[in-house]
């Protein structure tokens, strides 16, 4: 008996399961439906593609990144500068923590990884709209003077973000292991206010 929850929420808790234990190249529309205890068809009743699918499990199961940056974008000055950025820090630490596993799978196999990027940008949407984010943030914050005026704000953010990818991808294999977020987002804020502050 399917549980109480919506049949979208069902398909969209099942697809985040197994895109985290399988990836989600090998993950099929078929387990996840199985999943959800609903039909094939009932799930493109919600989700036209998998990939529309995979967007919903970033959006809507993972750490929310690209709302806290448009709003901070939109509202500049609301806490401190390292506050701020300490927070979207953290936030994209977890994000690519969690999306890391999920995505991996997809640049194993170049033809698929290709098909994919097609159909993000067919939506709208992709890997680069974070940094294009903090960089709309930055930029905020460097017309109410609390960035330098001539500092990089793309090159920031593509640093500050590409920082906390490589902490999902690598820190894994040494011997410390993955540093905690809140501490490793301190540390990461503090050294790029140095530079851009």
């Amino acid at each position: 008996m399917p549980s109480d929850k919506p049949a979208r929420e069902r398909i969209l808790d099942a697809a985040h399961e197994l895109m985290l234990t399988v990836g989600l190249a090998r993950t099929t529309t078929k387990e996840i439906a199985r999943g959800a205890e609903c039909s094939e068809a009932a799930l493109y009743k919600h989700f036209a593609s998998k990939e529309e699918l995979f967007i919903g499990v970033l959006s809507e199961r993972l750490p929310r990144l690209t709302p806290l940056l448009r709003g901070l974008a939109a509202e500049p000055g609301t806490a401190s500068l390292e506050e701020n950025v300490t927070e979207i820090a953290r936030q994209a630490a977890l994000f690519y923590e969690q999306s890391f596993p999920i995505a991996a799978s997809l640049y194993a196999q170049t033809e698929l990884k290709r098909r994919h990027d097609d159909a993000m940008r067919e939506l709208g949407t992709g890997p680069h709209l974070p940094i294009e984010g903090l960089d709309a943030y930055l930029r905020a914050e460097q017309a109410a003077g609390r960035v330098r005026a001539d500092a990089d704000t793309f090159a920031a953010a593509s640093l500050l973000l590409g920082a906390c990818a490589q902490r999902a991808f690598a820190y894994d294999a040494t011997r410390g292991g993955v540093p905690p977020a809140d501490d490793f987002a301190r540390r990461l804020t503090r050294t790029l206010l140095a530079g851009i502050g």
